[in-house]
């Protein structure tokens, strides 16, 4: 660029040549992006859900300094398995096995991550490895209690098992599925018969409720931790047509009770399996726990950023702030046995309030659920019969008050009908 008086004049070939060079690189985000850094008007809503506590996963967080005293527990964990497999004569073999089988998949790994990775081959295959190693050491640790040490690191630290529940869930903080099945088959022993699928849910498996699940369905094509835990909740739900392209908010839990809507705990272990038949709404139990709102926002956020994801989770979150608006709603909730909850009735409203805000929903997939529920609340009957019941017989007084009143109006009218026919 030059001045020339009072006009500018512009190099255009060299501004059309940067222009391109940005268009060609700086632009372009791998088909396989499954591994994204959360949008800021998400991020800002709750940080704290989508930071690392104490562990980095993969490469996004692998530099902050004060993640970085773990790193000797993982490096222990890798001696461990190594050793575990192999005597120290082989075990140098073993490493450069495993090394060799992360750099096969190297490109295709970094394609997994929208943002640009700055780490060379060798610094990136490092970081894989040894997380990785980590990982499947971990959940075979928590599923076999015998391949534990005397003075385990993260099991002999309660504090441990609760960071890693938070950071293992981050998206940000995700290793590539393919990275942790290639180093889960090389070091798998004929004496452990679960998959690694099998032992990751275990592990997360009381993230929704308080027991562990007693059905795993096989899953395809997975993409990380983050995506896992959705599509083992996705690949259960209820098959029936459940989302409408027309669809109006429900009323709260306390409106649907007063309509004379009653809430039951369902039976199944999904908990998006919501169901509403002849005035009875089936809510499957939700823990809501130290780590709730860290599953719930990353998966979230999850469906947000990636290419055409099912908004099931987003739906949830949608569907159970309509029913919850005041503590009151949350005691219905509760003495339902729907909700079990660790926190206040108030942390509880506040957390479904703002657990969905600035997402968007391309399919609301209990629209037609709730189509159901307005138009039951819309029958007289039903409203009726809640007012009667939340007015006349909600205690035992009550109830033998209005017993007695409607005894005492029949009585005087067989009086009034004697005295007229007399």
């Amino acid at each position: 660029m030059s001045v020339s008086g009072d006009s500018v004049i512009i190099n255009i070939e060299d501004l059309a040549c940067s222009i391109e060079k940005k268009i060609s690189h700086d632009l372009l985000v791998p088909q396989k992006s499954c591994i994204f850094k959360i949008p800021n008007i998400l991020y800002r809503q709750q940080e704290k859900a989508f930071i690392p506590d104490a562990f980095s996963f993969g490469p996004l967080h692998h530099s902050l300094p004060n993640l970085k005293s773990v790193e000797k527990i993982k490096l222990q964990y890798l001696q461990c398995l190594v050793s575990r497999l192999h005597n120290s004569g082989e075990s140098k073999k073993m490493v450069i096995d495993l090394i060799k089988s992360i750099e096969e998949v190297e490109k295709e790994a970094r394609q997994y991550y929208a943002e640009s990775i700055e780490y060379t081959p060798e610094e990136f295959v490092k970081i894989l490895l040894i997380d990785g190693c980590f990982i499947i050491e971990l959940f075979r640790k928590d599923a076999y209690e015998a391949l534990r040490e005397k003075e385990d690191p993260i099991f002999s630290v309660s504090c441990m098992l609760q960071f890693l529940y938070h950071d293992l869930i981050l998206l940000e903080n995700q290793v590539p599925w393919i990275v942790l099945e290639r180093l889960f088959n090389m070091t798998k022993q004929q004496t452990h018969n679960e998959s690694l699928l099998q032992l990751a849910i275990q592990f997360f498996g009381t993230a929704f409720s308080a027991t562990p699940p007693t059905q795993i369905l096989p899953l395809k094509d997975v993409k990380h931790i983050v995506d896992l835990l959705r599509k083992w909740l996705v690949s259960s739900t209820i098959e029936e047509e459940n989302n409408s392209d027309y669809w109006e908010v429900m009323p709260s839990a306390t409106g649907l009770v007063e309509a004379g809507i009653k809430f039951v705990k369902a039976t199944s272990e999904n908990i998006l399996n919501i169901e509403f038949d002849d005035g009875v709404l089936k809510i499957p139990p939700l823990l809501i726990q130290e780590t709730t709102e860290t599953v719930f926002r990353n998966l979230i956020a999850f469906e947000q950023c990636y290419t055409d994801c099912e908004a099931w989770l987003t739906s949830y979150a949608i569907l159970i702030d309509n029913l919850i608006n005041t503590n009151k709603d949350v005691d219905i909730l509760c003495e339902s046995g729907i909700i079990h909850s660790w926190s206040n009735r108030k942390e509880t409203v506040q957390f479904f309030n703002k657990l969905y805000h600035n997402t968007y929903v391309k399919t609301f997939y209990y629209g037609s659920l709730c189509n159901k529920v307005n138009g039951y609340c819309q029958r007289r009957w039903p409203r009726w019969r809640a007012i009667l019941v939340h007015n006349y017989f909600n205690s035992p007084w009550a109830f033998l008050s209005t017993l007695a009143a409607i005894i005492l109006l029949i009585l005087s009218f067989l009086q009034t009908m004697y005295t007229m026919k007399k």
